[in-house]
């Protein structure tokens, strides 16, 4: 006879972390080589616009990060292209020069000192949803790791290169995990690199299914509470390593250029 049909939910629940924590792999890649595989897997899922775009991560010495060369698409960083910078962009190793854009990253690390990585991208969806200035809307199940955690910049401040900028981008990010922003394009944090690269992703393909619905008919809500169940039922760290576990797989089939 089976031993769970008994078993209310909570308590299944309760199971399926443990059993999570359990089995689900970790990952020994370096925070470079984490950065390198993040920007290919964003390459990959639609986030290529060229040379927009900055993806940073926390350095070694507080006030520091790694972020890309200005001039390298996501598809060509490597681990040992990127560069470590200050908060005046001042290149402390690598070569090249960082995007003067990379600013504004500066003003959410210092608001927000849970906030370890930060993706900042222009895909074609968040970017055609931006121009309508319409916020994210969540209703779907698999979407749930952004309910009620994107914020929207309605307002476009123009390039965001000045400290102004980066003032009101991380004032409308608050203490969300995401923001769209209008005109622009979206921002993506995260504890880890791992988690920022996972919001990266859904944020895109959320964007993709609201235009999608929006040209069918009127998106219905679902009900806050199941929200609420299913954002904390997916937002879990050993979630996000497992997802980018897999999206690196994928990307080292094909490459594993990147980690050099």
């Amino acid at each position: 006879m089976p031993k769970t049909l008994e078993i209310s939910k909570d308590e299944l629940v309760r199971q399926a972390i443990q059993q999570m924590q359990d089995n689900l792999a970790d990952n020994s890649w370096s925070i470079r080589e984490k950065l390198a595989l993040t920007c290919r897997i964003l390459f990959e899922h639609g986030h290529d616009s060229g040379l927009a775009g900055q993806i940073t991560a926390r350095g070694p010495q507080p006030g520091t990060y790694y972020t890309q060369q200005l001039g390298l698409g996501f598809d060509e960083i490597t681990a040992s292209n990127l560069l470590l910078v200050n908060e005046d962009l001042e290149i402390l190793e690598g070569q090249g020069m960082p995007n003067p854009a990379n600013r504004f990253h500066s003003w959410v690390y210092r608001a927000r000192p849970d906030v370890n990585c930060i993706i900042h991208t222009h895909p074609s969806h968040v970017s055609a949803l931006s121009m309508l200035e319409v916020p994210l809307q969540i209703s779907h199940m698999d979407l749930c790791p952004l309910y009620d955690d994107c914020a929207f910049l309605e307002g476009w401040p123009g390039v965001p290169v000045g400290n102004e900028e980066g003032d009101l981008i991380a004032g409308a990010l608050g203490d969300k995990r995401a923001v769209l922003l209008s005109h622009h394009g979206q921002l993506s944090t995260g504890a880890t690199v791992e988690e920022a690269c996972f919001i990266a992703e859904l944020i895109e393909r959320a964007a993709r299914l609201q235009l999608l619905a929006m040209s069918s008919g009127t998106i219905k809500p679902i009900k806050p509470e199941l929200g609420r169940e299913a954002h904390d039922w997916i937002s879990r760290p050993k979630r996000y390593t497992a997802a980018f576990n897999y999206f690196a797989r994928q990307i080292l089939r094909r490459s594993n250029d990147c980690l050099n």
